[in-house]
Parts: C-alpha cells; structure tokens; sequence
C-alpha cells in the first residue's frame, strides 16, 4: 500500500484522488469535450425500439462539444453531388473528419466497458489514429504517395511538437506555483519506439546515397518492406508490454471533479454493445467516405489558396483531423494531470510512426504499389529531430512552461519551412 501511495506522488497525485483503471490517456482526453444528452425527450416514446433508437441518436450525434460540426457532413456530400467548388468540399469534408474523430474515439471507448481493459486497449490501438490510417489508404488507392506521407509525418510532428508542447506551456502557466511530474517510465518507453521509428526512415533515406539510383530504389523498396514487418512486430510487442506484461505503466490517475467526500460518479457505458459495433461501422464508413473528398479535392484547394501542397497535408490536415483529441490534451494539461495529455501525444505519435506508417508499406505492397520508408531528406531530419527534441525534454519527469514553448517553436519552424518550400505534387520518394 505504501508503494502505491508513492506512486501516486511520484505522478503529481494525492493519495485521495480516484484511480481510473481501464480507460486509456486518449479516450480521458476526448471525454473532455463530451455533454450530457437529456433524455427527457426519448425516454417520453413508448415503443422500446424506437426509444432506443432515438437515445442512441440523441448520445452519438449530440453529445459532443463538437455537434455544432454536425451540418457539414450532409454538406459535403451536398457539396460533392451539386458540383461547389473543390475548396469548399475540402474545407467542409475536413472539418466533418474533425467530429467524425472525435466520435469514433467515444464509441470505442462504450464498446470497451462491455470488453474489459484489455480489448478496450487493442480496440483503441486499432482505431485510435482511425481518421490518419483512413485518409492514407484513400490517398494510396488513389496513387497520391506524396499525400500519405505528408499526413502521416504531420500526424507524428504534430502530436510530438504541437500538441505536446501547447499542453506543457499551458499547463506550466496554470501552475506556476507547483512542480509538474509525470510518470517518466512511460515517456522513455514511448520515445525509445520512436527512435526506433526514426532509425528505421533514416536508412532507407540514406540508401539513395549508397550506390546507383536504379538500383538503390529497388533496394530501398525491398529494404522498407523488410523493416515495416520488424516495425508491426516491435509495436505487437509494445502493445503486449503495455496491456499485460507492465499495465501499471499507463494506467492513469485521475483527479476527482468532487470536493468534499462526495462519492464520485461512476463511469457507465451510454449506448449497448451492439450498439456501439453499427455505429463504429457507420462512422468508419462515413469517414471513409469524406477522406475520399479531403484527398481528391486537397490539390485544387492549394492551388485555389496559394498554400503548398506540402504545407495543407503535413500541417492543416493532421491538426484538424484530431482537433478533439488535442484540445482534451490541453484541458488535461490546465488541471496538473500530465500523464493524460503525455499519454495522447507520445501514444498517437507511436500509433502512427510504428503501426500506421509500416501498415501502409505493407498494404501497398499487397495491392501492387511501390511505397517505401524514404521520406526524403528534410522530412526524415525534420522527424528526427522531433523525436530527439521531444526525448530530451521529457527526460527527468518534470514539465514547466519554457519546455513548452521550445517545442511549440520547434513546430512553427517546420510549418515555415514546408510553407515556403513548394513540393511537386506529383512527386513522390518512392516510385
């Protein structure tokens, strides 16, 4: 008992606020945009069906912050079917994607109150970066190699500088009186998986360096292939180490909303287990659908708003698309609880950088596709220095606002960069 209460100090934690086990750093982060329904109004209906029908309607598309979103799903595909301007079928389909992420973070997380921690785990390690995995297979199907990389990279620049860095500098002003601590055995498990990623886009990059070009890209080709296997097998393992071998890692403490000695309210699933299934399916289907919009219209709307190409996927793309999940990070971080906003952006960058971006590779490969590690030089350098950037400042388990800030300018260096250098869109690393 007393190692556990020193645990719950070496987190920043009291012994008496409430421990929350089985819901993941993710799914805490996007329950912070999440509203009551009142069911006032289905509960009225007298036909069992129908008011089932009607709460479950009510819970998925109102109980979000983000319902104000809503409109612009119908209205994209208005938008598609009535021939408006690509831009516009961009900007609506990417703000529809923005709710559609959030959704799809809630109804895994009903789905795992009936499945136990553990399934819950692996069903949010298979949808938990669903909208980024989506839109790369919706890019690959359409040929646009340049695309998928770009969002990809984004997705993992974002969640390890933007994300991470706004929460530190936010949470190090609200609490400039106390030290923040974080559970530092997590952090150091998360960047060692991603300097492995990292390790594993620097060779292929370096390859095009080691002897004939012709041949070098047929070597890079078979060279990725092998290692997005290793990389699939590392985060097999990782996921068996963070959800039976070393639980207690990532299992997060979570400060009691109740003052006083109130009981707390307990957490309950809001929609049924088969439910929750037709609804993932819808959603996952809905959001396949508007990826289809986002790549096919994204080249038109950077030329129609004189952005590059490289700067609309590598940097808006990845920011809106997990819009929700972020900004839960962030409330998370105002609150002194760290451990949930470290856990959504290591945890979604590690997602994507050893489970998304190998998967790709390897799906490619299936349908014929020639799509390998090499991201060219400054992506691979500028994720490199991500990582490392991102490792060092995590090291000694403590966070102030400076820590932060550097890795919010970090950000913004990229941004610069890939908005002043103009990438062809029709050029990719790999073909």
């Amino acid at each position: 008992m007393a190692s556990h209460q020193e645990c719950l100090l070496e987190n920043g934690t009291s012994s008496d606020e409430e421990v929350q086990h089985g819901r993941t750093a993710r799914q805490l982060s996007a329950s912070a945009l999440r509203k009551k329904s009142d069911p006032t109004l289905p509960n009225s209906v007298q036909n069992g069906h129908l008011r089932e029908l009607l709460v479950n309607l009510q819970v998925v598309l109102l109980g979000t912050k983000l319902s104000v979103l809503l409109p612009t799903i119908p209205l994209s595909i208005f938008a598609v079917y009535y021939g408006f301007g690509k831009p516009w079928i961009f900007t609506l389909s990417l703000l529809a994607l923005t709710l559609l992420a959030e959704r799809i973070s809630f109804l895994t997380e009903q789905i795992s109150y009936y499945t136990g921690p553990t399934v819950g785990g692996l069903l949010n390690a298979t949808f938990g970066n669903a909208t980024e995995l989506i839109i790369a297979i919706s890019a690959l199907s359409q040929g646009k190699v340049a695309l998928l990389k770009y969002s990809l990279l984004g997705s993992v620049l974002s969640n390890l500088l933007l994300v991470l860095g706004t929460s530190l500098f936010c949470g190090g002003l609200a609490n400039l009186r106390r030290e923040q601590k974080f559970e530092r055995r997590q952090a150091n498990v998360n960047s060692l998986l991603l300097l492995l990623g990292t390790f594993c886009h620097t060779l292929p990059m370096l390859l095009q360096y080691a002897g004939d070009s012709a041949a070098t890209k047929d070597q890079t080709l078979q060279f990725s292939r092998a290692i997005s296997i290793l990389m699939l097998l590392s985060y097999i393992a990782f996921m068996f180490f963070q959800l039976w071998t070393h639980r207690g890692f990532f299992e997060l403490q979570q400060v009691s909303e109740v003052d006083g000695d109130e009981d707390v309210e307990e957490e309950v699933a809001e929609i049924g287990f088969c439910s929750g299934f037709a609804w993932l399916f819808a959603v996952t289907a809905i959001t396949a659908l508007l990826s289809e919009y986002v790549v096919g219209t994204i080249e038109d709307a950077s030329k129609s708003w004189g952005l590059s190409f490289s700067f609309l996927s590598l940097i808006l793309v990845p920011i809106l698309g997990n819009a929700a999940e972020h900004a839960g990070s962030i409330i998370f971080a105002f609150k002194n609880k760290l451990d949930i906003s470290l856990g959504v952006s290591l945890g979604s960058a590690t997602q994507v950088a050893m489970f998304v971006v190998p998967c790709c590779v390897v799906v490619a490969w299936i349908m014929g596709i020639n799509v390998d590690l090499n991201f060219n030089v400054i992506e691979t350098v500028s994720l490199a220095l991500a990582v490392i950037t991102t490792a060092f400042a995590l090291q000694d388990g403590t966070s102030h606002y400076v820590k932060g800030l550097v890795l919010i300018f970090c950000y913004i260096v990229i941004g610069i960069c890939f908005f002043v250098f103009e990438t062809p869109v029709d050029q990719t690393a790999s073909t």
